[in-house]
């Protein structure tokens, strides 16, 4: 699991790179044009465009955020327990979602 969670880092690394080139080529270009959004048919496509890359940036950090607590669990020996029953995760499961906390079963109990 050490090479998925590392393989899975590595991707969401690459990810919040090019989110973040993103949203400074967005910020950079709207610094030659107008800052009237209310006038500029392109304004509000800009600005809706900058907000929703600016919220995959931050569940893009969420998720290493994720990533590197399940790294520790790893290291800890408790990776692939369920935080809430202690029963094993599905390999299954720790594959499709390496940074998984809660089985199936209490996920849906929620």
């Amino acid at each position: 699991m050490r090479q998925r969670l590392d393989e899975e880092r590595a991707a969401t690394l690459l990810l919040i790179d090019s989110l973040t080139r993103q949203i400074a080529g967005i910020i950079e270009s709207s610094t030659w044009t107008t800052n009237d959004d209310e006038h500029d048919p392109e304004g509000a496509t800009i600005a809706f465009e900058r907000a929703q890359l600016q919220s995959m940036l931050e569940q893009a950090r969420g998720d290493l955020g994720n990533l590197d607590r399940a790294e520790r669990r790893l290291e800890q020996g408790t990776y692939g327990l369920c935080e809430r029953c202690g029963k094993p995760i599905p390999e299954a499961r720790l594959d499709a979602l390496p940074a998984v906390t809660f089985c199936i079963e209490c996920v849906d109990r929620r």
